[in-house]
């Protein structure tokens, strides 16, 4: 415990001396240089100059080894497959992109696994290389991809716009490929992760993180754990049927459903269109309006008026602590939006959670999937109770 304790405080405040560690964790000096010396012998730690601006010589500063372990992280769409390789005291070391549009789909199911697998080894293997490490040193994977994978039955839900990905012995066979104990997680729920961690909602126990790109989605934690639901599906929220938007008897198809059609990518852009702004994209849509003066006003409070309507029946069930918006969509619209947002649903529901946008626009899938990643490899590397 005091050896975790230890390496904690250093991942925390970064080098630090024997007697400031002694300090922090409340053990005597003699046994904070036995347990510097125990974690050095063991390549947990590694000494890092000394302390200045002090009168004498200076104290033995100690860091975490950052080559005691790696791990990797995919962000997975139906565009492209993003991978990072980060050292274990979380400093990302590669990345690697494979794109995956355009090309031709596998005519069979088989085939389309075997193409998820080679396309997976080949993004982990050229992180790796970036990283300047083997891949076989990597000691967790965590992968973030649009849909939900059911416990009972190890298949992905909620994401037929992303073919490879639903076979039952995925896992099992990217586990063989590349040698690494891994993990599939919903990539909104893995951007709260981010987000809890480094970003908006930092210390925050309940929460709700509502995403927006071409898809809504949303992520709960309560208690400062992800739901996840009975089979994986909590927080798919763009199925949801709600006021306004037209009642499908049939979503099946990827993005379709009652708060999807009616603030989805699509809906967006329609929206905007009616605005008189023109654009490709939903977030290209989303911030021409932000800066195109009463139209885009106009089309703004149109939009937050739907997220709204949306929101009023996430935070109705949960009463959470915060809302956090997240996706390109929404940040595109950045405090435009967001206070239209906050003001809109204050106006038709009865909890009123803090509306903050997500501190992290960059990769916040990617940041979540390697803070999950090093928590486990963490939880391992660092365990020094069998030696």
């Amino acid at each position: 415990m005091n050896d975790r304790a230890a390496l904690d405080l250093l991942l925390e405040h970064g080098p630090l001396s024997r007697t400031r560690i002694g300090e922090l964790t409340g053990l005597s000096k003699p046994t904070a240089s036995q347990l510097l010396a125990r974690l050095e012998s063991a390549g947990l730690v590694v000494a890092t100059g000394t302390t200045a601006g002090r009168p004498g010589p200076g104290a033995q500063l100690y860091r975490v080894n950052p080559d005691a372990g790696y791990v990797a992280a995919l962000d997975v769409t139906p565009d492209r497959i993003v991978a990072a390789v980060a050292d274990i005291a979380g400093e990302l070391r590669g990345r690697h992109t494979v794109p995956t549009k355009g090309r031709a789909p596998a005519r069979s199911a088989a085939r389309q696994t075997a193409r998820t697998v080679t396309r997976v080894v080949e993004a982990v293997e050229g992180a790796a290389k970036d990283a300047g490490i083997d891949r076989s040193r990597l000691n967790r994977l965590v992968i973030g991809i649009p849909g939900a994978l059911d416990p009972a039955t190890n298949t992905l839900r909620y994401a037929g716009h992303v073919p490879g990905w639903h076979s039952p012995g995925l896992l099992d066979e990217l586990r063989e490929a590349l040698g690494t104990p891994l993990a599939v997680e919903n990539d909104v729920n893995l951007a709260a992760v981010a987000e809890r961690s480094l970003g908006a909602a930092a210390g925050c126990e309940d929460f709700v993180l509502f995403w927006v790109e071409e898809g809504i989605g949303a992520a709960i934690v309560l208690g400062g754990r992800l739901h996840r639901g009975a089979t994986g599906g909590a927080g798919e929220v763009g199925y949801m049927p709600v006021p306004g938007a037209p009642v499908l008897h049939n979503v099946t198809r990827a993005n379709t459903g009652g708060f999807q059609e009616l603030a989805g990518g699509d809906a967006v852009l329609k929206l905007a269109r009616q605005g008189g702004i023109k654009a490709r994209t939903p977030q290209e849509a989303v911030a021409r309006a932000a800066g195109d003066g009463p139209d885009g006003e106009a089309v703004l409070d149109e939009l937050a008026a739907r997220f709204a309507t949306g929101l009023a029946s996430i935070v109705a069930v949960l009463d959470p602590q915060l809302v956090v918006l997240s996706g390109g969509v929404v940040t595109a619209g950045g405090e435009a939006l967001r206070t239209r947002i906050e003001d809109q649903l204050y106006q038709v529901a009865i909890p009123r959670p803090r509306v903050l946008l997500g501190a992290l626009e960059d990769d916040p899938v990617l940041v979540g999937a390697v803070q999950r990643a090093l928590a486990a490899a963490r939880d391992d590397i660092f365990d020094t109770s069998a030696g």
